[in-house]
């Protein structure tokens, strides 16, 4: 006898993995506004330890911003929102690219941190538009 012969499957489907409140923009926002903060400390310190501590936890937390922002593209956006705002996978890019080495985790500029702000405000809007409806 086969489990399947036993037990009764049900076919479920869901729009997300977990139930809804589970995902939120704000994280990558909270660590966006970590590496700003960061790259401000920095940019006012010559101490080069103070410094050498700063490269080290910025890069932790741009790696942060990114994932938050990969669970949020893989995990919680769908086709219907990808349709609905084609411009997500390109936005969702460019900010990941604004946490990567090009961006907050290889620099101490601080207009990268404002232009990452800035995407990852542009996804929480597409964001909580998504939560409507």
């Amino acid at each position: 006898m086969r489990l399947r012969d036993i037990f009764q499957i049900t076919e479920v489907s869901a729009h997300c993995d977990l139930p809804c409140g589970v995902y939120d923009p704000a994280q990558a926002r909270i660590e966006a506004e970590s590496v700003k903060m960061i790259i401000q400390k920095a940019n006012e310190s010559d101490d080069p330890d103070f410094r050498a501590r700063a490269i080290v936890i910025k890069e932790e937390r741009s790696e942060l911003v990114k994932h938050h922002l990969w669970v949020l593209w893989t995990d919680y956006f769908k086709p219907p929102h990808f349709e609905k705002y084609p411009q997500l996978h390109v936005l969702v890019n460019e900010a990941t690219k604004l946490a990567g080495a090009q961006g907050t985790k290889g620099t101490f500029d601080e207009g990268k941190a404002d232009e990452l702000l800035s995407k990852i405000a542009e996804i929480d809007k597409i964001f909580w538009e998504t939560k409507q409806g």
